[in-house]
């Protein structure tokens, strides 16, 4: 069930669906509202496929895509290869993640979270530390 906060929030591109895929560097899923993916498909669709490494990179980040909706009750249904991918089992966790939205099994991402907390600092200095005004935030 999508939580009916975030359905509200997600009202405008309930219409036109959404793509479910596996995450590049964690075990969760990834949902991306039509318009989002539609946009990566584009910059995607202008590398090159003669190279290997492009045509790689392309089979392996589709795999497993699925095109989903939200039913009228506020239903999302998981495919069985990406549950089993993610590793969810009973709780989920949805997580904004900027333009898309991370679904997770719970413990998984409590254990992400966990993992990452002690890291947090260094790359938040990395990523947003910048001395210039252009890349950080301020």
């Amino acid at each position: 069930m999508v939580p009916a906060a975030l359905k509200k929030q997600m009202s405008a591109a309930l219409q036109d669906g959404f793509v479910l895929k596996r995450a590049v560097f964690q075990p969760c899923l990834e949902l991306y509202p039509m318009s989002e993916w539609n946009a990566l498909m584009a910059k995607i669709n202008k590398l090159n496929r003669f190279k290997k490494k492009n045509n790689d990179f392309i089979r392996r980040f589709t795999a497993g895509v699925k095109v989903v909706e939200v039913d009228s009750a506020g239903r999302l249904l998981i495919p069985k290869d990406l549950v089993g991918f993610s590793g969810i089992t009973k709780e989920v966790v949805l997580a904004s993640a900027v333009n898309i939205i991370e679904i997770w099994d719970k413990d998984k991402y409590e254990q992400a979270i966990d993992d990452a907390a002690s890291d947090f600092a260094d790359l938040a200095e990395e990523v947003m530390g910048q001395d210039d005004d252009d890349n950080g935030i301020s």
